[in-house]
């Protein structure tokens, strides 16, 4: 009887491990149907912080630049152009550096003050430190840091866009009244930030077309629904329109423009600064 062996070489299987590559950060554009998205991509555990900065008197995000060296910038909370006092919290290292029940105008505002409580309590992009570990999230003012976390950095704006939106529950619509703060279903240059699931940071900017700048931009259902199709599960609205501004990498890029197409550039209160730890 003749067996019939199959060898094969006897040179072990070694695994090959690949170099993960250096987690930095990533800027790219998208082309939607009536805007263009400007995006940068902050992964979790890198050697990069996304926290608020504050101006004493607005600023353009390329001044903000100047002032902080950042890496990136993109405007961020509301605030009033008029006194140019914020209409927004921020919080800086722990403390409260700016606070919306200070904005006499908004205050006394008596169009405003039926929604007052709600506009107190809106959503957040926040820092924590729980333990050593770094933690993004988004939250109304209102509540509690996690358990074992401190809150470090916190800039509000809103509303929430993910995992819901929460227009009515923020203030900023109100449709027995007709109320709708933000135009929230017309296309306009619109800002936000998200969280992914492993923790990594989007920054968002969705300009408007200069060939089409009456009708072009995105609303905020539908910068939502981009918001997830960049990974976020959490996500929230910043101040928008002549406000949307991202630097980065010593280039400007600006949302709004003008009916001759040309770009506006307002001054901003607050800010997200992308620096190296």
């Amino acid at each position: 009887m003749v067996l019939w062996f199959n060898f094969r070489s006897s040179t072990p299987l070694i695994p090959t491990i690949a170099s993960s590559p250096p987690k930095t950060i990533r800027y790219f554009e998208r082309t939607l149907p009536q805007s263009i998205a400007h995006i940068v991509l902050i992964p979790a555990n890198s050697r990069f912080l996304v926290t608020p900065a504050l101006s004493q008197k607005v600023g353009t995000v390329e001044e903000f630049a100047q002032k902080h060296r950042a890496v990136a910038i993109l405007n961020a909370g509301f605030f009033d152009p008029a006194n140019q006092k914020t209409t927004s919290y921020v919080v800086i290292q722990g403390k409260l550096v700016a606070d919306p029940k200070e904005n006499e105008r908004l205050v006394n505002n008596p169009n405003l003050k039926p929604y007052l409580g709600k506009i107190f309590n809106r959503a957040e992009f926040r820092r924590y430190l729980c333990g050593q570990t770094i933690r993004y999230s988004i939250a109304l003012h209102s509540q509690s840091p996690p358990v074992g976390c401190r809150l470090v950095d916190a800039i509000g704006a809103g509303p929430s866009l993910l995992p819901e939106i929460t227009l009515a529950k923020e203030g900023f619509v109100d449709n027995a009244n007709k109320r709708d703060a933000l135009g929230s279903n017309q296309p306009n240059a619109r800002t936000a930030v998200g969280i992914t699931r492993d923790g990594s940071v989007v920054l968002v900017m969705v300009a408007q077309k200069p060939s089409a700048p009456a009708n072009s931009g995105v609303s905020l259902p539908a910068l939502a629904d981009f918001m997830k199709t960049l990974g976020a599960n959490q996500a929230m609205n910043l101040d928008g329109g002549s406000s949307s501004s991202l630097y980065y990498n010593g280039k400007t890029f600006y949302g709004k423009v003008d009916l001759e197409g040309n770009s506006i550039k307002r001054p901003v209160k607050s800010v997200l600064l992308v620096q190296e730890n």
